[in-house]
């Protein structure tokens, strides 16, 4: 990825933003995508500020390096950091990124210097520390927050819970009341919220903790999708005392494989395979870009979908008893690509012709959009429950990690989309006799009708959303516009005088 960007004289009167993504291609997807909306319907250039390893993520590299990048999108690489050298062997998923991220934005001062005259600078929430660096700079900041607005009025209840709750949140003795919004169950709670003794816990609180820093939080979502916990954001008693910034909501914002443009090879197989099938008769299975199965977990679901008689399009990777997030840093890696190597012994030829499989990763929002696509076994990240739902495809919810079981609460009982599996009793794994069921249901049974119908009638409310008019079209214009008469801040965090002096060098004192 190129270094700083050389602006050219013609950009010079277009209003410039710089956004910062954290590593992870499910924080990635969205920002640029918010990126891209920012240049092409709202003539700003921005600058994309990436956290990165000396560890390349493929499936990223090839994201931010796809032809067809808008001209006045930059990408910049920050300095790429060691992972080996900051991130202790022992930590979690969610420290190991703020660690991460942490030795990143040490450079991000030099950065936004040499950028200079800024009109905001937006980042995600797990890169809080730059609401200081653009501080200094006299730079607003914004935050955006890549899950769903009610996960963002949890959030902001978590500082208070931390407070008044003494002991572990899972051991309350009910659901935690979130304030305007659905209460939510201790076994559905956040990952890294359930060991308070953690660094996972210390580093989500610091973050969520510093939210109200921020001059106004995007959120990728939209009215029609969420409007209770946008209502309670908005109008809520508790949230106003936080007190919480302007949300501003702009979704969705999905990665779209339109025209054939960056497909692989197995990609145009994987759409070609399914041209052949009936309409509405394949379950996707993908558990998105770092999700993993344990071994057990791998059995039962090969034969439950064996046992399904449905058409599956299933995206394998490589089972781990590790962590369910074992692939977050390396999805689109070409190592241990051979399915036959960890599938039960005789899955794949009892389902050929029935079963389509396929290593490692996809494209999925084309997969998603094709016809033949009847259901969607997702792990519940944000992203892909998004890109699930504004292609009208209902969802057999199975979460893994971080927040997913909480939005797989929302999917299933809030908004009528979702069947959620159950575990036997004494087991730790979902039976196969249980995916079996739920692969019928959702795909030919009257649920999945029912289901279909719900998700539809969210697809027409994202196609609104985004239209003349539509909700997240205006708040997202209305912000910019903001921005367009807002003066732009040197390099010293003085106003800039004139469009030439935003490339003038200096020095902060």
């Amino acid at each position: 990825m190129p270094g700083t960007p050389s602006y050219v004289a013609d950009q010079e009167d277009k209003p410039h933003v710089a956004v910062l993504a954290n590593s992870g291609l499910g924080h990635v997807v969205p920002l640029l995508e918010f990126s891209k909306r920012l240049v092409v319907g709202q003539g700003f250039r921005v600058t994309f500020l990436v956290v990165t390893t000396v560890d390349p993520n493929p499936a990223q590299d090839q994201l931010l390096n796809a032809p067809g990048l808008p001209h006045d999108l930059h990408v910049v690489s920050l300095p790429a950091i060691d992972t080996a050298s900051v991130v202790p062997e022992d930590s979690r998923l969610l420290t190991s990124i703020c660690l991460i991220v942490e030795a990143s934005l040490k450079s991000l001062k030099a950065t936004l210097i040499e950028l200079s005259c800024l009109r905001a600078l937006v980042v995600d929430l797990f890169c809080t520390q730059a609401f200081d660096v653009a501080a200094e700079l006299s730079i607003p900041t914004y935050s955006f927050f890549t899950t769903s607005a009610t996960m963002l009025a949890f959030s902001l209840y978590l500082p208070t819970l931390d407070r008044e709750v003494t002991g572990e949140l899972v051991d309350l003795p009910g659901p935690v009341q979130v304030p305007g919004c659905p209460p939510v169950q201790q076994e559905d709670l956040v990952d890294q919220l359930k060991d308070r003794r953690n660094e996972d816990y210390r580093w989500s609180l610091y973050h969520i903790s510093r939210l109200p820093m921020a001059a106004g939080i995007f959120l990728n979502t939209w009215e029609g999708l969420e409007p209770g916990a946008l209502r309670a954001l908005r109008e809520d008693s508790f949230y106003r005392q936080v007190p919480a910034p302007p949300v501003h909501a702009i979704g969705p914002l999905l990665h779209e494989d339109g025209n054939g443009e960056g497909l692989r090879s197995t990609d145009i197989e994987c759409l070609a395979w399914l041209d052949g099938q009936p309409e509405e008769s394949v379950v996707f299975v993908s558990l998105g870009s770092g999700g993993t199965l344990t071994r057990e977990q791998q059995v039962e679901m090969a034969w439950g979908l064996e046992m399904s008689q449905q058409r599956f399009l299933w995206i394998v990777r490589k089972p781990t008893d590790a962590s369910a997030a074992d692939a977050f840093f390396n999805v689109g890696s070409n190592k241990e690509d051979d399915p036959t190597k960890y599938l039960p012994q005789g899955f794949l030829e009892k389902t050929r012709g029935v079963g389509m499989v396929v290593p490692s990763w996809a494209a999925q929002v084309a997969i998603l959009s094709h016809p033949s696509i009847g259901a969607f076994l997702s792990h519940c990240g944000w992203n892909s429950s998004l890109e699930s739902l504004t292609k009208g495809v209902p969802m057999i919810a199975w979460p893994l990690y971080a927040e997913q079981r909480m939005i797989a609460a929302m999917l299933a009982e809030d908004l009528g989309v979702a069947m959620r599996p159950s575990v036997e009793k004494g087991r730790k794994v979902v039976g196969r006799e249980e995916i079996e069921r739920l692969v019928r249901a959702v795909v030919s049974g009257e649920e999945g009708k029912r289901m279909r119908r719900r998700a539809r009638e969210i697809r027409e409310s994202s196609i609104e959303s985004l239209g003349p008019g539509g909700s997240s079209h205006a708040s997202l214009a209305a912000v910019c516009e903001d921005w367009k008469t807002t003066k732009c801040r040197g390099s010293e965090g003085e106003l800039c005088a004139d469009p030439a002096s935003q490339f003038a060098p200096g020095v902060l004192p």
